[in-house]
């Protein structure tokens, strides 16, 4: 059989991970893109997702940002953990904004790796905030491969 391509690699990885991520899911996050080393997830800002000053809670947009962060560091068909992430908010969401999370590779080396992601609002392209995540590759084999 012979061995698959780094787009399926990535695609069945996700699969794998995505199916499981019940906590993704709640959130009513949706699955755009995913590439190796790149990832897109979309989520809608609902009632339950806005603080006492009607802005989206901070929480849950690092969240998003962090389910990105994890859909692309575990796309190169690796097992792959967060070791570690800085966010930093710039603009508020607000009740009904389409918040998307685009994450991007910047360096992998050995199990390590280094990630940004960029939570922008859909409909202006508003940059709402700014991740880096920090992967640790833990050496358990990936059901998906």
């Amino acid at each position: 059989m012979p061995e698959p391509d780094a787009q399926e690699v990535a695609r069945r990885s996700t699969d794998a991970m995505w199916g499981g991520d019940a906590a993704s899911r709640v959130l009513g996050m949706r699955l755009v893109s995913v590439a190796p080393g790149e990832a897109v997830l979309a989520m809608t800002v609902r009632d339950d997702m806005v603080n006492g000053w009607e802005i989206c809670h901070g929480g849950l947009i690092a969240t998003l940002a962090d389910s990105a962060f994890a859909v692309a560091c575990n796309s190169r068909g690796r097992v792959t953990v967060a070791s570690g992430f800085d966010i930093t908010f710039l603009e508020p969401g607000r009740l009904g904004d389409e918040l998307v999370a685009t994450a991007r590779e910047r360096a992998l080396r050995g199990r390590s790796g280094l990630y940004d992601v960029s939570v922008a609002r859909a409909s202006d392209g508003a940059v709402l905030a700014e991740m880096r995540g920090r992967s640790r590759a833990t050496g358990e084999p990936n059901p998906a491969l």
